[in-house]
């Protein structure tokens, strides 16, 4: 029984750090910078991590799980955009968060937005929408059924190159 014990352990904290190899960006410059080097859209978390009760569920129950860390490393950038209330964070932080907050018109917690980013010649990020979710009962596998279709939009590429020849 003890040997039960030990490999049930063993195998729920092997879960667990999978899921926690995760890299959430909260930069979002950053994030579009890896973005657009690997060809995948950006998961932006919209969440007020330390108060909304959904923003939680939706972490515990998709976001830390071994089936979503397998499919956003092959499928997305994440940025988590965070609003809490008793944690605190960076002016620059909140301007950012509070910015892309209105530019996409996030109403409620938590909100799954998925958008193709690029940095234009200013350094400021311009995002094409793919689609948003949010909390998806049924777990990671009806989370992730969901987002699927947002993430199969081809991603923002680098500005064509002119193939005129130069006389």
């Amino acid at each position: 029984m003890k040997k039960i014990f030990l490999v049930a352990f063993f195998f729920i904290g092997i879960s667990i750090s999978q899921a926690q190899e995760l890299k959430w960006y909260t930069d979002v410059k950053e994030a579009t910078k890896v973005s657009n080097k690997e060809k995948k859209p950006l998961l932006l978390f919209f969440t007020g991590s330390d108060w909304c009760g959904w923003c939680i569920r939706l972490q515990k129950e998709v976001l830390t799980t071994p089936e979503f860390s397998k499919w956003a490393k092959e499928s997305v950038v994440l940025v988590e955009l965070d609003y809490p209330r008793r944690t605190a964070q960076s002016e620059e932080l909140k301007k950012q968060n509070n910015e892309l907050q209105q530019v996409l018109g996030i109403q409620g917690y938590p909100t799954v937005y998925f958008v193709n980013a690029k940095l234009n010649k200013e350094g400021k990020v311009n995002l094409e929408p793919l689609g948003s979710t949010g909390y998806v009962n049924g777990g990671p596998a009806a989370w992730i059924a969901t987002a699927e279709p947002f993430v199969k939009k081809p991603v923002l590429g680098p500005e064509p190159k002119s193939k005129a020849k130069k006389a």
